[in-house]
């Protein structure tokens, strides 16, 4: 099941990603909407690093049971 997490977090970078390309790409447009996007890459790379945690966490915990 670790595995399927270990993906998820992985997707929150992708997302990362596409907001970050997506903001470069109507920064001259609409630049209110690019900020937004910003703002969601800062909140996916925050959930990436939240969630590997939590996941690491987990098995540490797993692994002393």
């Amino acid at each position: 099941m670790s595995k399927y997490f270990r993906y998820f977090e992985y997707a929150y970078l992708f997302i990362a990603a596409f907001f970050l390309f997506e903001s470069f790409r109507i920064w001259n447009t609409e630049r209110s909407r690019a900020y937004l996007f910003i703002f969601f890459v800062f909140i996916s790379i925050l959930m990436f690093f939240f969630k590997r945690r939590f996941r690491r966490k987990i098995e540490e915990r797993n692994k002393k049971q």
